[in-house]
């Protein structure tokens, strides 16, 4: 079969209601995160090949996008009438690594309050790094891009056109790249929100005095903790009341840490001092003592015209006198 160069085809068909890249000129992408894809790409030596399909991502050729885990596909409007289909592949993480991730970023409370704001961390990538999982493709080999055009180039500008759409779309929802990676938007932040749950629970159970947790333990489920009587059902026989006490024990020992939590005097101690410095801190004095001629010490050496070395040793003295006496 003889290929014929993109160039031969002629100038792509002109469609109504495409996707057009918001940009108009210049860089297209705004985030970092977006930004750093595109630069990803770059440095695999295509960029050139890339600018071929701004222009179609700008005139809106790019018909629809669509992101799934470990899939990107577009269809592009080309010369020919039937638009051309694109993928892009990038292989989704398993539940193992995302476990790992999801667990380093609910350790730390500000990659949690970005998510949650719809915005990427920007150490987030040394969190997937540390997985062993880098977020972004790290090498070309890591992509498997197609496209049913007769373009033997790889990429071909229907898929630059999709690349810079899809950076576009990390704009709007840095989740996409996420989801890409294998995680929708919903289950990642529910997961989140129970793994910081958990470790703001464990640790107040750990501040509740021993002899307290004793105490919500040996208490009877008639008599709970929390002075509040629980009463076994009486047309469940024995079996109900059985289960009406374990529940109510339950209950018990929950409702004891929270108030034992709550009224605890290590908190009430506190109260007043939390806003103040753990330690005292050192005076320091409201200006810094420097030289009368640091300025002149810091600027380049005029030139001869200006009066060259001679004019800042003249200078010198006129600083020294300028400056405040020492009292």
């Amino acid at each position: 079969m003889t290929w014929r160069r993109f160039e031969e085809y002629g100038p792509p068909i002109r469609v109504e209601g495409g996707l057009k890249a918001r940009s108009e000129r210049g860089d297209i992408g705004e985030s970092w995160w977006s930004k750093r894809f595109l630069t990803v790409l770059e440095s695999f030596a295509l960029g050139t090949r890339l600018t071929r399909g701004r222009s179609y991502a700008r005139k809106g050729q790019v018909l629809s996008l669509e992101v799934s885990p470990g899939k990107v596909t577009s269809t592009v409007q080309g010369s020919r009438p039937k638009p051309y289909t694109v993928t892009v592949g990038l292989a989704a993480f398993d539940d193992r690594t995302w476990r790992q991730v999801e667990e380093a970023l609910a350790g730390q409370a500000i990659y949690s309050a970005r998510l949650l704001a719809g915005e990427m961390p920007a150490q987030i990538e040394d969190v997937f790094s540390a997985a062993g999982a880098p977020l972004f493709p790290a090498s070309v080999k890591a992509l498997t891009m197609k496209c049913t055009c007769p373009d033997y180039e790889v990429p071909c500008k229907h898929i630059a056109a999709t690349f810079y759409l899809l950076a576009e779309a990390f704009d709007t929802d840095p989740f996409q790249i996420l989801h890409w990676r294998g995680r929708e938007r919903e289950p990642l932040l529910a997961r989140l929100r129970e793994l910081r749950a958990a470790d703001a629970v464990e640790p107040a159970v750990a501040r509740t005095p021993a002899s307290r947790r004793r105490t919500a333990k040996s208490a009877p489920a008639s008599t709970p903790a929390t002075g509040v009587e629980v009463a076994a059902g009486t047309t469940g026989g024995a079996a109900g009341a059985a289960g009406g006490a374990a529940g109510g024990a339950s209950a018990t020992i929950g409702a004891a840490v929270a108030l034992a939590e709550i009224a605890s005097p290590e908190l009430a101690e506190t109260v007043d001092r939390f806003w103040v410095a753990p330690v005292p801190l050192p005076s320091r004095p409201p200006t810094l003592d420097i030289d009368a001629d640091l300025l002149l010490r810091q600027l380049p050496v005029p030139g001869a015209a200006l009066g060259g070395p001679e004019l800042v040793e003249r200078l010198r003295p006129l600083y020294a006198g300028l400056s405040p006496a020492d009292e």
